[in-house]
């Protein structure tokens, strides 16, 4: 038995194929690369879950790296998926869940993605590397690489929520600040891979980040195995999470480890002030169009232009899903309603997903028997600029007015 059954990557514009034991970044056609498995053979072993591992790493043969001593963990994963009764009750969705990522280390969905990458980065000899992040993933590949004796640099924009600035800072890796968005801090870290020998992880420039996000589909797919989900809301920035889940629900598929008849239907969550995935959906379009002058309180999908674009669109065709957009005003709303309803304190892009998912329902796009999934991507202490609050004062021994 082999601890990973990994084959190859594979471009998915133009079908050149790569090594996965030598380093490798975009395809020479510009295109993100994907791992593929052998999953044929995979079939044949009487294990494929490793069910006595309570982490992601209870995939490692559907996961990049080949030698267990090269993998970095700090027990990411085996997130819980909370049912959601007295919301769902007012949203008219009965069985509403929420998958919360806030639950995992460095307190957002980053783990993930940086768990794998940077594990397979260690296999493949990387001493340093560069990324830009709205920051969250700064913050999760800067801790992880201080475990793995990796020296990272991290370029974000300067209106980055602090504690993810502060996480950078204190594992001791390299911090960069450009007062722009995630667009212009990927021009310096182009700059910087191209000047030394760095390792480029951008969003999709590696190949491995989607390795470890695929892993929440699988999560899914486990926890609700005698009865799928029916709709996964995901909130969209560079894509990777919704890339990933896809890649989960074609691989538990393949070998025969999906129960439902038809894939759940995928949906891309953007806010108004940066929705260039929904513009283009909304288009029939196969990519999408850079967005000008992007702006929204849930940071870590203020993105532009996402480079793997086109795979999060053939997600969500490919699965009968669909684009969302909500205002700043319905994620600030979500967000306050979540936590007085169900006392989840949650970021602020996993609030528009429950305010898309609000707009779905009242479309009539959901049905109310449907089992739905909203992923909340981080704690909602990490941003804590996104609630205002102003109690009253009193002195010592003043009492409580009455109202």
């Amino acid at each position: 038995m082999s601890f990973s059954y990994i084959s190859h990557l594979e471009c998915p514009k133009c079908a050149n194929i790569y090594a996965h034991h030598e380093l490798n970044q975009l395809c020479e056609c510009g295109s993100p690369l994907l791992v593929n498995y052998c999953l044929d053979e995979l079939k044949k072993d009487n294990e494929i879950i490793d069910k006595e591992r309570n982490d992601l790493w209870r995939y490692h043969k559907l996961l990049p790296v080949t030698d267990p001593d090269h993998v970095v963990t700090l027990g990411e994963g085996m997130t819980p998926l909370l049912p959601m009764p007295v919301l769902g009750k007012k949203l008219g969705i009965a069985n509403l869940l929420m998958k919360d990522e806030g639950m995992i280390p460095t307190g957002s969905f980053k783990a993930r993605g940086s768990a794998v990458g940077v594990s397979k980065a260690k296999e493949l000899g990387v001493t340093q590397l560069a990324m830009p992040t709205n920051g969250n993933a700064g913050a999760a590949w800067s801790l992880y690489s201080a475990r793995a004796g990796i020296k990272p640099f991290i370029v974000m924009p300067l209106d980055a929520p602090a504690i993810t600035r502060k996480e950078v800072a204190i594992s001791g890796a390299e911090l960069i600040l450009v007062d722009g968005l995630i667009s212009d801090a990927g021009k310096i870290v182009a700059s910087l891979v191209k000047e030394e020998d760095f390792y480029d992880a951008s969003t999709l420039k590696e190949p491995y980040r989607v390795e470890g996000k695929k892993t929440m589909g699988y999560e899914i797919l486990e926890q609700t195995e005698s009865h799928p989900p029916d709709v996964i809301l995901y909130p969209t920035g560079g894509g990777v999470g919704l890339i990933g889940i896809y890649k989960a629900l074609k691989e538990f598929r393949e070998l025969g480890l999906f129960k439902g008849a038809q894939l759940p239907r995928l949906v891309a969550v953007q806010a108004e002030g940066c929705a260039p995935i929904v513009k283009a959906w909304e288009e029939n379009k196969n990519e999408s169009e850079f967005w000008e002058n992007s702006k929204t309180a849930a940071f870590g999908i203020n993105v532009p232009k996402a480079i793997g674009d086109f795979l999060v669109l053939e997600a969500i065709y490919e699965t009968e899903g669909c684009a969302v957009a909500v205002s700043e005003e319905e994620i600030s709303q979500a967000q306050r309603q979540i936590a007085e309803l169900e006392g989840s304190f949650i970021c602020p892009e996993g609030a528009a997903v429950f305010a898309a998912a609000k707009t779905l329902r009242e479309k009539g796009w959901i049905k109310a028997d449907e089992k739905v999934i909203c992923l909340n991507t981080g704690q909602g202490i990490k941003y804590p600029d996104s609630v205002t609050v102003q109690p009253p004062v009193l002195q010592p021994g003043e009492v409580m007015p009455k109202e």
